[in-house]
Protein backbone atom coordinates (compact mmCIF):
# COMPACT_ATOMS: atom_id res chain seq x y z
CA UNK A 1 0.00 0.00 0.00
CA UNK A 2 1.64 3.53 -0.93
CA UNK A 3 1.54 5.88 1.70
CA UNK A 4 -0.31 9.49 0.23
CA UNK A 5 2.33 11.98 -0.24
CA UNK A 6 1.81 15.33 2.16
CA UNK A 7 0.95 17.92 0.76
CA UNK A 8 3.38 20.56 -0.39
CA UNK A 9 3.16 24.46 1.36
CA UNK A 10 5.02 27.06 -0.13
CA UNK A 11 6.76 29.34 3.03
CA UNK A 12 8.22 32.81 2.95
CA UNK A 13 10.94 34.22 5.51
CA UNK A 14 11.46 37.89 5.37
CA UNK A 15 13.79 40.11 7.44
CA UNK A 16 12.60 43.40 7.62
CA UNK A 17 14.79 46.35 7.17
CA UNK A 18 14.39 49.70 5.53
CA UNK A 19 17.91 49.81 3.19
CA UNK A 20 17.41 46.09 2.56
CA UNK A 21 14.39 43.74 3.18
CA UNK A 22 15.62 39.80 2.91
CA UNK A 23 13.24 37.08 1.41
CA UNK A 24 13.30 33.56 1.00
CA UNK A 25 10.88 31.15 -0.11
CA UNK A 26 10.96 27.61 0.21
CA UNK A 27 8.53 24.35 -0.43
CA UNK A 28 8.05 21.99 2.70
CA UNK A 29 6.26 18.89 2.30
CA UNK A 30 5.84 16.56 5.35
CA UNK A 31 9.79 16.97 6.29
CA UNK A 32 11.73 17.94 3.32
CA UNK A 33 12.24 21.56 2.63
CA UNK A 34 12.81 22.46 -0.95
CA UNK A 35 14.88 25.75 -1.92
CA UNK A 36 12.80 28.07 -4.29
CA UNK A 37 14.29 31.36 -4.61
CA UNK A 38 15.59 34.27 -2.32
CA UNK A 39 16.68 38.07 -2.75
CA UNK A 40 17.03 41.46 -1.28
CA UNK A 41 13.89 44.44 -1.70
CA UNK A 42 15.70 47.67 -1.50
CA UNK A 43 15.16 51.22 -0.61
CA UNK A 44 15.75 54.62 -2.21
CA UNK A 45 18.31 55.91 0.74
CA UNK A 46 17.81 59.50 -0.73
CA UNK A 47 14.16 59.50 -0.51
CA UNK A 48 11.72 60.42 2.26
CA UNK A 49 10.80 58.33 4.80
CA UNK A 50 7.12 57.82 3.05
CA UNK A 51 8.60 56.53 0.08
CA UNK A 52 10.83 54.16 1.09
CA UNK A 53 8.27 52.08 3.44
CA UNK A 54 5.98 52.47 0.08
CA UNK A 55 8.85 51.17 -2.66
CA UNK A 56 9.67 48.30 0.43
CA UNK A 57 5.49 47.58 0.39
CA UNK A 58 5.26 47.08 -3.92
CA UNK A 59 8.76 45.21 -4.01
CA UNK A 60 7.38 42.85 -1.26
CA UNK A 61 3.86 42.85 -3.33
CA UNK A 62 5.63 42.44 -6.63
CA UNK A 63 7.56 39.12 -4.67
CA UNK A 64 4.77 38.02 -2.72
CA UNK A 65 2.52 37.52 -6.22
CA UNK A 66 5.59 35.97 -8.50
CA UNK A 67 6.06 33.39 -5.62
CA UNK A 68 2.68 33.24 -4.01
CA UNK A 69 3.14 31.70 -0.74
CA UNK A 70 0.87 29.90 1.33
CA UNK A 71 2.17 31.23 4.77
CA UNK A 72 4.72 34.23 6.12
CA UNK A 73 7.09 34.05 9.16
CA UNK A 74 8.71 37.10 9.61
CA UNK A 75 11.75 37.57 12.44
CA UNK A 76 11.19 39.87 15.12
CA UNK A 77 12.73 43.82 16.25
CA UNK A 78 15.78 43.63 18.04
CA UNK A 79 15.94 46.73 19.77
CA UNK A 80 19.15 49.24 18.34
CA UNK A 81 21.24 51.42 21.19
CA UNK A 82 20.01 54.59 18.88
CA UNK A 83 16.24 55.46 19.18
CA UNK A 84 15.94 56.59 16.04
CA UNK A 85 17.16 53.43 13.98
CA UNK A 86 14.83 50.93 16.20
CA UNK A 87 11.86 53.06 15.09
CA UNK A 88 12.71 53.62 11.13
CA UNK A 89 13.31 49.01 11.52
CA UNK A 90 9.90 48.94 13.14
CA UNK A 91 8.29 51.17 10.90
CA UNK A 92 9.92 48.75 8.34
CA UNK A 93 9.06 45.98 10.09
CA UNK A 94 5.35 47.14 10.20
CA UNK A 95 5.78 47.10 6.10
CA UNK A 96 6.89 43.93 6.09
CA UNK A 97 3.93 42.24 8.71
CA UNK A 98 1.04 44.30 6.53
CA UNK A 99 2.53 43.04 2.84
CA UNK A 100 1.22 39.10 3.38
CA UNK A 101 -1.44 40.05 5.78
CA UNK A 102 -2.71 42.69 2.99
CA UNK A 103 -2.29 39.32 0.25
CA UNK A 104 -4.04 36.80 2.84
CA UNK A 105 -0.81 35.24 3.84
CA UNK A 106 -0.84 34.49 7.10
CA UNK A 107 1.92 35.61 9.38
CA UNK A 108 3.90 33.98 11.77
CA UNK A 109 6.94 36.15 13.75
CA UNK A 110 9.83 34.49 15.46
CA UNK A 111 12.26 35.77 17.79
CA UNK A 112 15.96 36.02 16.63
CA UNK A 113 17.46 34.06 18.77
CA UNK A 114 14.57 31.30 18.20
CA UNK A 115 15.40 31.50 14.16
CA UNK A 116 19.26 30.96 15.02
CA UNK A 117 18.83 28.05 17.46
CA UNK A 118 16.49 26.49 15.11
CA UNK A 119 19.21 26.97 12.34
CA UNK A 120 22.25 26.21 13.95
CA UNK A 121 21.44 24.71 17.52
CA UNK A 122 22.22 27.84 18.75
CA UNK A 123 20.94 31.31 20.03
CA UNK A 124 23.54 33.44 19.29
CA UNK A 125 25.23 32.49 16.47
CA UNK A 126 26.53 34.75 14.02
CA UNK A 127 25.62 35.83 10.36
CA UNK A 128 28.55 33.27 8.67
CA UNK A 129 27.29 30.58 10.73
CA UNK A 130 23.77 30.93 9.56
CA UNK A 131 24.16 31.26 5.71
CA UNK A 132 26.16 28.06 5.72
CA UNK A 133 24.00 25.86 7.76
CA UNK A 134 21.18 27.72 5.19
CA UNK A 135 23.69 26.43 2.64
CA UNK A 136 24.06 23.15 3.90
CA UNK A 137 19.63 22.58 4.57
CA UNK A 138 18.67 23.72 1.35
CA UNK A 139 20.88 22.80 -1.12
CA UNK A 140 21.28 24.97 -4.50
CA UNK A 141 19.92 27.72 -2.21
CA UNK A 142 22.11 30.73 -3.42
CA UNK A 143 21.51 33.13 -0.41
CA UNK A 144 24.41 35.14 -1.56
CA UNK A 145 23.38 38.18 0.54
CA UNK A 146 23.41 37.77 4.31
CA UNK A 147 19.40 39.43 4.53
CA UNK A 148 18.47 36.75 2.62
CA UNK A 149 20.07 34.15 4.04
CA UNK A 150 18.62 35.12 7.26
CA UNK A 151 14.99 35.46 5.56
CA UNK A 152 15.87 31.27 4.28
CA UNK A 153 16.55 31.09 7.90
CA UNK A 154 13.37 32.46 9.30
CA UNK A 155 11.35 30.39 6.48
CA UNK A 156 13.17 27.20 7.71
CA UNK A 157 11.94 27.82 11.56
CA UNK A 158 8.68 28.17 10.77
CA UNK A 159 8.61 24.64 8.55
CA UNK A 160 10.20 22.88 11.94
CA UNK A 161 7.19 24.83 13.68
CA UNK A 162 4.51 24.28 11.18
CA UNK A 163 5.67 20.50 11.07
CA UNK A 164 5.13 20.64 14.60
CA UNK A 165 1.75 22.41 14.32
CA UNK A 166 0.73 19.70 11.98
CA UNK A 167 1.60 16.61 13.43
CA UNK A 168 -0.14 17.96 16.93
CA UNK A 169 -3.39 18.73 14.63
CA UNK A 170 -2.81 15.06 13.35
CA UNK A 171 -2.25 13.41 16.80
CA UNK A 172 -5.05 15.25 18.30
CA UNK A 173 -7.75 14.30 15.70
CA UNK A 174 -6.23 10.87 16.01
CA UNK A 175 -7.20 10.88 20.02
CA UNK A 176 -10.46 12.39 19.13
CA UNK A 177 -11.64 9.42 17.67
Amino acid sequence: MELPQPASLRLIGLDPGLRRTGWGVIDMAGQRLTYVADGVVTSDETGTLADRLSELFDGLGNILREWMPDEAAVEETFVNKNPVSTLKLGMARGVVLLAPAKHGIPVAEYAPNQVKKSIVGVGHADKAQVQMMVRHLLPGAKATKADAADALAIAICHAHFAGTRDQMARLALRIGR
